[in-house]
Parts: structure tokens; C-alpha cells; sequence
């Protein structure tokens, strides 16, 4: 695998995947970020934690397509103390990764593409937009509420419901509770009562400040 990547937009697909990822993990693969680079010149970002996986694409100059896993937070920290402008040179091959940017370069070791899991999404039939202003407000005024209590697992996210024709959202600690109700959106009939999960919650609100227009959402009774 070999792509030149400017450093910023580089630095900003990572920011986007590398937070989903813990840092302290006891399966090695879950610290690394999935890189891929395809011939039609964008480099995939993904991360997960099992529970959780952010996509992310960008565009690459791709002189050789290929695919390698390496340490998250490590080539975040290096992205973001490279110098702003520099292009940046990933080029991975016999278990390392070779990063260059100017006289700056650096060396990590990856993990085979094959063994990074990736989350199955299967047939999710309901399929709805919300304007990202909307979401946000849902986020904003029902998080806070949300348990941190681990044993009331059931607890931790923001409970979503479709009741006639309105949408509604809700979070509790068990000592009070926060509710957001809202027009049913087209898309939304039918659609099965779900628990969004709290680090969910906040990987999704952070994502929803660089986003404008709509937000496309698609889901299960379990995804």
C-alpha cells in the first residue's frame, strides 16, 4: 500500500475514527485504525470497539492500493504534530508502515487487514432523515440525563419510539427523566423501538457539529 495524503485531511478523518477507540485494550487489534487504499483514489478509515465502528473516506493521491492496520491514537499524534500544508507519505509493506512528511519520518508496526473485525450490518429496513439541527437538539436535551450506572445497562443511551405520528425520545437515570418529542418523520413508520448507546450518543453529537443539511439514518430492532 502506498498514498500521499495531505496532512490535514489526513488529520481529520483520523479525528473522526480514532476517539471510538479505547486505550487501553486487551485485544491488540482494537487499537489499530483499518487503512485501506483503493485505485479510485480514496484512503477508508475505520475503528471499532466491537459495540461501536466509524467509517471515514477520503481523497488520496493512491500509487499502490492495499490495506494495513496500525495504532490509532499513535498516527493521530503523529498527524497532528506534523507541520500544517505537508503532504503526507504512507507507505506499508512486510509488517511496518513507513510515514514521511518533509524531513519528518516515521516507522509503526501493523497488524494483517485480515484479523481487524468488522461489524456485519445486515438488513436494516427502516430508513429515515432528520436534519442535523433537529438531532442535535434531540442529543443535547436528553443526554444529560443518561445513567452511568453499568449494572442498568438498559439505562445507558437514549431510548427512541415511535408512538402514532411522532417521534419520541427519552433518557433517564432513574432519579429524572428527559423527553424530546418530535413530528414523525418520513420513513419512520413501523420502525422498532431501539436504545442508542451513551458513547454512541457522543461520538454521534461530536460528528453532527461539522455536518450541515441532513442526516441519514438506517436501523433494526438490534443495529
Amino acid at each position: 500500500m502506498k498514498a500521499t495524503i495531505e496532512r490535514a485531511t489526513l488529520l481529520k478523518g483520523l479525528s473522526h475514527v480514532q476517539s471510538v477507540v479505547e486505550r487501553r485494550n486487551t485485544i491488540p487489534i482494537l487499537s489499530n485504525v483499518l487503512l485501506e487504499a483503493t485505485a479510485d483514489g480514496a484512503l477508508k478509515m475505520m475503528a471499532t470497539d466491537l459495540d461501536l465502528q466509524i467509517n471515514e473516506s477520503v481523497a488520496a493521491a493512491v500509487d499502490q492500493p492495499g490495506a494495513t492496520t496500525v495504532s490509532a491514537h499513535t498516527l493521530f499524534d503523529i498527524a497532528r504534530k506534523l507541520p500544517d500544508g505537508s503532504q503526507v507519505s504512507l507507505t506499508a509493506a512486510d509488517g511496518r508502515m513507513t510515514i514521511v512528511a518533509g524531513r519528518a519520518r516515521f516507522s509503526l508496526g501493523t497488524l494483517p487487514r485480515d484479523d481487524f473485525p468488522v461489524i456485519a450490518e445486515g438488513e436494516l429496513p427502516t430508513q429515515f432523515e432528520l436534519p442535523a439541527e433537529t438531532l442535535k437538539q434531540i442529543i443535547d436535551k436528553t443526554r444529560f440525563a443518561i445513567s452511568t450506572e453499568e449494572t442498568r445497562y438498559y439505562l445507558n443511551g437514549i431510548f427512541l419510539h415511535v408512538a402514532d405520528d411522532v417521534l419520541k425520545a427519552a433518557a433517564t437515570d432513574g432519579h429524572r427523566l428527559a423527553r424530546v418529542t418530535l413530528p414523525r418523520p418520513d420513513g419512520a413508520e413501523g420502525m422498532p423501538d431501539v436504545i442508542v448507546p451513551r458513547k454512541c450518543v457522543g461520538e454521534l453529537r461530536k460528528l453532527l457539529d461539522e455536518v450541515d443539511g441532513s442526516v441519514g439514518i438506517s436501523l433494526s430492532g438490534t443495529k
